[in-house]
């Protein structure tokens, strides 16, 4: 089993922008930003134990930090991982509140 301290580290925070706000309205998916050790069995069990929702797919992926320059020193950005958790049809998660105003 994995452990309580774990599971409450591995979501970071929720994503949103733009194309993210369309995915949630369409296919009742949440963005996270997550550990970039996180599998999807955890992500899936972090989710269902702290928002006691039921979880029907998860797609992860990385995204790649961007070089940027600052005067004459360029440097990178650190990559991390972002998790597309698709809920199943009945359930409901909303980290901001109502959003039908």
């Amino acid at each position: 089993m994995i452990l309580k301290e774990r599971l409450l580290k591995i979501l970071l925070s929720p994503y949103v922008s733009e194309k993210t706000s369309s995915h949630m309205k369409k296919n009742n998916t949440v963005v996270v930003k997550v550990l970039k050790d996180a599998k999807k069995s955890e992500i899936k069990l972090a989710i269902e134990k702290i928002f006691q929702v039921q979880v029907y797919k998860i797609n992860t992926l990385i995204v790649k930090g961007k070089k940027k320059r600052q005067k004459n020193k360029i440097f990178q950005r650190s990559d991390w991982k972002k998790a597309y958790v698709i809920l199943q049809s009945d359930q409901n998660l909303e980290f901001l509140g109502s959003s039908d105003r």
